[in-house]
């Protein structure tokens, strides 16, 4: 089916899942532990009710949104993701460049299977972010940074939320993992999938080799078959203030902070000269039992609002959980599954027509809400309803 034929998220979803290997399918799509966080992100979409303003004008409303001094026409980013070049060949590519062609900006990840400066050569009108995984080497660290700040990149975001390896039992039954360990059963899985095998997996042995953390340097950099065994590139674990001084004193640019649910760590991150935060539960892909950030938004908004750019995501499908997350307190708001399913369903194109439904979908919101403007849904008056049937499979 063409990109253009897919109406919604579920739709790019399936097209998604019928592409791709179970267990790359598995490694995006679940969550950890008991995986009770992702259903409770969608329970929390799906209770939170606007109340309608009818006398009123909003047949045509202002989605722009202002993001570090910068308007945007709408207020969508397109998330970092780890190794999505595993979804399409030259995947972070096609990416940034669909990013460009919908105008919204695109954050490219330290864990990426292209090197940013690909990245940005392939797709030099996107508006590019970096997200900073910190290595424990801060030297090394601080080299990275002094790459992405070469090519222009202004914006950081440095994600503070991974202090481990979540337990996810559904990689280890599909016999996945990084690095990737061959078996029999991912073996099989990969012969049922050849137009994902053939077209990803071998196109990348033909021309550069398996694909690896390509961020990383020349000399410890692998294929994703091994581990980086030298431990200056571990990833590093403790994110308190000496850490993040460091990092806001080496970047010249905007620092955004991911990972924040209490506001008191985001009155620490203003402190260290934060630019913003992004409020966030990493997808329910870490822990499983932490808040959603529909409920820790409001409060975030009282303590730092005005001072500091609030973003958030995780969970985000529709144009409806975009409004929602703004509507408790968010300038502007990431999404990172609905453009991995986009990219596996579509390519490049594929992208661009996730970022069209995301926006005609927050229009339809706004507009049948009575919502003139971003602001308004923030002045909106909203019920939360426990709902008294199980949601939609459509998302």
């Amino acid at each position: 089916m063409p990109p253009a034929a897919l109406m919604d998220f579920a739709e790019m979803r399936q097209a998604a899942r019928r592409r791709l290997p179970r267990a790359i399918f598995d490694y995006i799509d679940r969550g950890t532990e008991a995986e009770t966080a992702i259903p409770a992100l969608r329970h929390g979409f799906d209770s939170r009710r606007i109340v309608q303003r009818a006398l009123c004008d909003a047949t045509t409303p202002d989605m722009s949104a202002e993001v570090l001094g910068r308007r945007h026409p709408h207020p969508i980013i397109i998330a970092p993701t780890a190794l999505a070049g595993l979804i399409r060949y030259n995947g972070e590519i096609g990416m940034a460049r669909a990013a460009g062609r919908a105008g919204l900006p695109y954050c490219a990840a330290t864990q990426a299977s292209t090197r940013i400066e690909e990245i940005r050569e392939g797709a030099p009108q996107a508006a590019l972010w970096f997200q900073l995984y910190p290595w424990r080497d801060r030297e090394e660290t601080f080299r990275l940074m002094d790459r992405v700040r070469d090519l222009g990149i202004d914006t950081l975001l440095v994600t503070v939320d991974t202090p481990g390896s979540p337990k996810k039992v559904h990689n280890l039954r599909n016999g996945f993992s990084i690095p990737l360990r061959p078996n029999l059963k991912l073996g099989l899985d990969l012969m049922r999938h050849p137009g994902w095998t053939l077209g990803v997996m071998g196109r990348y042995w033909m021309t550069r080799g398996l694909p690896s953390f390509d961020n990383y340097p020349g000399e410890v950099r692998t294929a994703i078959t091994r581990s980086v065994s030298d431990p200056r590139f571990a990833l590093e674990t403790d994110f308190r203030a000496d850490l993040l001084k460091a990092i806001r004193n080496r970047w010249p640019g905007r620092m955004i902070i991911k990972g924040i649910q209490h506001p008191e760590d985001a009155e620490t991150a203003l402190r260290l000269g934060a630019d913003g935060v992004v409020i966030s539960s990493h997808g329910g892909r870490n822990l499983d039992s932490l808040a959603v950030p529909l409920s820790v938004l409001p409060e975030i908004r009282a303590a730092v609002g005005g001072r500091l750019l609030i973003l958030a995501d995780s969970g985000v499908r529709r144009g409806s959980d975009i409004a929602k997350l703004i509507g408790a307190g968010a300038d502007a708001v990431l999404a990172g599954r609905a453009f991995l399913w986009a990219l596996a369903a579509g390519g490049e194109q594929g992208v661009v027509r996730m970022a069209e439904l995301l926006q005609d979908e927050l229009r339809g919101f706004m507009a049948f809400s009575g919502m003139a403007s971003l602001a308004d849904l923030r002045r909106a008056r909203w019920i939360d309803e426990l709902p008294l049937w199980q949601s939609s499979p459509r998302g």
